[in-house]
């Protein structure tokens, strides 16, 4: 029998083809999706990535949803950014088919309620699982008025309401490199930036790296935030004498860049970028009390352009699901997290690489600065990046911590943070649990370079106890 809890995860579904989803598994799913979301004589939006399994899936589900009654609007293939856009439009829940970044060999679905909402393990995920758990092994009662299936066609309307969002017709061209990996970005990049999707291209020179959808994802993984995944994209930038470098994950909802020397560009600084570029806009349609959403990993500079810019910034914990709830509790303009999930409330409060794309290329065009010049302003500080160790006693090792760390303020929230300021330097150090492996994950962020190498050393050698 298989094991549901094994790839049903906090936020969406990711597991191994054949051995966890199966047409059978997928369509108890689908089944389940239709019964909890109430869908009888009601429609939804299904959308799927390039990976080999992805099409048959999205099959197997609206057959599922049709027998309990669901209607289904097919998109094809599209980036998960397209499926929320086709949800909140239409404002009808939908389900995407990708395992993001996950290795060839895997394959998910991400839900949304009506208006591009997510689901969770704690709205509603839980509650589709077991009766999907039910339905594999009870089988599908199917009703006596069952759903259809329909293909439609968004991207023209996507592209065109992203335009809308980001003017960046007349700006400064620029020299472009953009490394789709074999994923969703291959199709929306030409679509965006180029007049694939029948609109007028935009003046920029965009260089294509691996456009081609193929989802065995045969030049490198599409995990972007590994930086062996980056290497072609900065090798390419100095290559080609690039302005920037765009890089997508698989589902291209996540977006990281390279600046002109071949450098990652923080997501913290295209955080604040974004931050300040959406402050300024609602701020001149008359905003007052203007709110924006960062996670408790992003680096102090997004907090400090937030307040700067005048609006109030607001942490939440690390987390697709706590972002999405939090920007419809504060009604907040615009979150960013520090793994490159960017939200913007004019997008149902969903995520959207591309847009963060388009207003990080409307700002370097804008500015007239060289990329690595605008990361560094907006990222100033230090930061180790995310380290994992596997620990399989975390209370030891975070009372080791606590023991070389001497001196520094504890808080707990998203983790134990450790925080120490005097005149001169300042310095935090993040230790947060994994949900699902038994690792430590640990982010130093600090005003000095040899004080957060420092830390980061202490920090990991108590923590693996070496």
């Amino acid at each position: 029998m298989v094991q549901f809890s094994d790839f049903v995860k906090t936020y969406d579904v990711r597991g191994l083809v054949g051995s966890q989803l199966t047409d059978e598994v997928v369509e108890a799913f689908g089944a389940g999706f239709a019964d909890e979301l109430g869908l009888e004589g009601k429609e939804l939006v299904i959308g799927y990535d390039m990976r080999d399994s992805s099409e048959r899936f999205a099959a197997s589900f609206a057959k599922g949803a049709a027998k309990r009654g669901a209607s289904s609007k097919v998109l094809g293939l599209c980036s998960t950014d397209m499926s929320y856009y086709a949800s909140g439009v239409m404002q009808l829940p939908a389900v995407m088919f990708t395992a993001s970044h996950n290795p060839a060999t895997y394959n998910g679905m991400k839900f949304s309620r009506a208006g591009a909402r997510g689901i969770s393990m704690n709205t509603g995920l839980s509650g589709i699982s077991e009766r999907a758990q039910a339905f594999l092994v009870n089988g599908i009662d199917q009703l006596e008025t069952v759903g259809k299936s329909v293909r439609v066609d968004v991207m023209q309307d996507y592209v065109k309401y992203l335009r809308s969002l980001v003017r960046l017709e007349g700006a400064r061209k620029l020299k472009i490199v953009v490394d789709a990996a074999n994923g969703m970005g291959g199709l929306t990049v030409p679509a965006v930036f180029g007049s694939a999707a029948g609109l007028p291209a935009l003046d920029f020179e965009i260089i294509p790296m691996y456009f081609e959808l193929d989802g065995t994802f045969p030049n490198h993984e599409a995990n972007p935030l590994d930086s062996k995944n980056l290497v072609d994209l900065q090798r390419a930038v100095l290559e080609h004498g690039a302005d920037l470098g765009l890089a997508f994950d698989g589902d291209a909802d996540r977006c990281f860049a390279i600046d002109e020397k071949g450098q990652a560009i923080s997501p913290s600084a295209v955080a604040a970028i974004v931050a300040k570029r959406e402050i300024e806009r609602v701020q001149a349609l008359g905003e007052g009390e203007i709110t924006v959403i960062h996670n408790a990993l992003t680096s102090r500079s997004v907090e400090e352009v937030i307040a700067q810019c005048g609006a109030k910034p607001f942490r939440t914990k690390v987390g697709h699901s706590l972002i999405k709830d939090a920007m419809a509790e504060t009604g907040a303009v615009f979150g960013g997290e520090h793994s490159a999930h960017y939200y913007f409330r004019d997008f149902w409060g969903a995520d959207n690489g591309m847009l963060a794309a388009m207003h990080l290329v409307a700002e370097l065009a804008g500015s007239g600065e060289l990329a690595s010049s605008l990361g560094q302003r907006f990222t100033p500080y230090f930061a180790s990046g995310e380290i994992n160790s596997t620990v399989e006693d975390r209370d030891a090792a975070l009372q080791r911590v606590r023991e070389v760390l001497v001196g520094a303020t504890e808080e707990v929230f998203d983790g134990t943070t450790f925080s120490f300021a005097s005149e001169n330097v300042w310095w935090w150090a993040n230790i947060r649990p994994s949900n699902t492996e038994p690792l430590l994950r640990l982010n130093v962020e600090s005003s000095h370079e040899a004080s957060m190498v420092e830390i980061r050393d202490k920090a990991i050698k108590a923590i693996r106890n070496l």
